[in-house]
């Protein structure tokens, strides 16, 4: 697995890993430290998804020329993401634990089962499929990035 994608299976970890913390809170009842946890949560979320959205996905889909096959299925996945994610937020911010660890669990469930698609599906894809990957997802270079070594 080249750099590039171990990095993109790193973040999976830092999301996964601030999401229990954000619930163990919640079991605690501690809801000012589960509304930090989630704020992290989302931010390392979004911009996973923008790494995605904005270089990976269409780095794939000029290599390929793949518009409507697994990166449509994965922009899907990430709309269904967001809106759990929302609606956890939404009861965390109203104080309403029990209502969050269910979106929660929900949550959970959808981004294992997301990552388990990127990590054994999309992303071999890509690592085949996209050349120079750590360039296009401006990861791993000790180049100046000026040129066109990456």
């Amino acid at each position: 697995m080249s750099q590039a994608m171990m990095q993109l299976v790193k973040q999976h970890t830092e999301c996964d890993d601030q999401l229990n913390r954000c619930e163990a809170a919640l079991h605690k009842g501690d809801i000012a430290s589960a509304g930090r946890n989630f704020r992290l949560f989302s931010e390392f979320l979004d911009s996973h998804f923008a790494l995605e959205e904005n270089k990976l996905f269409p780095a794939f889909e000029k290599a390929t020329g793949m518009t409507n096959g697994p990166t449509e299925v994965m922009r899907g996945e990430h709309a269904e993401i967001r809106s759990l994610r929302d609606e956890a937020y939404a009861a965390i911010e109203a104080n309403q634990p029990e209502q969050a660890l269910a979106a929660l669990d929900t949550l959970n469930v959808l981004i294992q089962q997301h990552n388990v698609k990127e990590e054994n599906v999309l992303y071999p894809m890509c690592g085949g499929s996209v050349p120079n990957l750590e360039a296009v997802l401006g990861m791993g270079s000790t180049c100046c990035g000026s040129c066109s070594c990456g």
